[in-house]
């Protein structure tokens, strides 16, 4: 009865171990295939964008640090969109308006589109606000960055010009 009880709890844990690890994007993996409705009101889908070199951006109008990166984003996403490049700023907060508001007073030219249920930040298993994925033509996630910090835009820039190659 004992070694029934441990190996169920070895396996349980193993599960549990197994679909953590799964749970989080991994540097060079497919990026997850997602569709979300952008503030404009269409539904843009990740795969759609596949031979474009595109950076996703997960934030919120409660974050600090993403109010002073989103327009430093903007400048990139101007910079490099002719050349192949497209950035994707992911609200994560319940009211829609607020999130509309900010992206239109900060005068993002990017697509906003809405996680207002969380769905993308799960599949993501994002717990960090900004987070940063910038992927390959391919679908393939070459960087990931947690948080902001003053600068930061000059390593994106040399990775977004990286993928563009």
């Amino acid at each position: 009865m004992m070694n029934t009880i441990k190996k169920c709890a070895v396996t349980s844990l193993m599960l549990l171990v197994t679909h953590a690890a799964s749970a989080a994007i991994a540097l060079e993996s497919k990026a997850p295939d997602f569709t979300l409705r952008t503030t404009a009101g269409s539904n843009l889908r990740l795969q759609e964008q596949r031979g474009k070199v595109v950076m996703i951006n997960f934030w919120a109008t409660w974050c600090g640090p993403c109010q002073q990166e989103l327009p430093k984003l903007n400048q990139l996403y101007v910079k490099y969109q002719a050349a192949g490049f497209e950035l994707l700023g992911v609200n994560v907060d319940d009211d829609v308006k607020h999130a509309t508001d900010v992206a239109t007073k900060l005068g993002l030219k990017f697509p906003v589109l809405l996680d207002t249920d969380k769905s993308l930040s799960k599949l993501y298993d994002l717990s960090t606000m900004p987070s940063t994925l910038i992927i390959d033509r391919d679908g393939k996630v070459h960087y990931i960055h947690k948080g902001y910090l003053a600068g930061v835009e000059n390593d994106y820039e040399k990775q977004i010009r990286e993928c563009l190659k």
